[in-house]
């Protein structure tokens, strides 16, 4: 169970950003509605990744307990080819 956020001790997320042509970012965060407004609209705080290619939505999040964890999961899923990150996607909408 993780502690509750402080600012010591802020909650990490790992999300992923498709984009206007389907691409899919990834990235950590402590909030991830800021950051996904920082991509769009914000060019100095956003990643250079959506300067060709504008943010649409966060399409994936999932909480980790440290910035450690939240790393280490970026890494392992950006190594991930296409068609599992979409399964990771799909499987993780809630269901009608």
């Amino acid at each position: 169970m993780n502690p509750a956020p402080t600012q010591a001790n802020p909650q990490w997320w790992v999300y992923m950003i498709e984009t206007v042509s389907g691409r899919l970012y990834t990235g950590i965060t402590t909030d991830p509605q800021r950051r996904f407004l920082e991509h769009q609209k914000n060019p100095k705080l956003g990643a250079r990744f959506f300067r060709s290619d504008a943010a649409k939505s966060i399409v994936y999040q999932e909480q980790q307990r440290d910035r450690s964890s939240a790393s280490k999961r970026e890494a392992a899923i950006k190594k991930l080819p296409r068609y599992k990150k979409l399964a990771l996607i799909t499987s993780s909408k809630p269901l009608p």
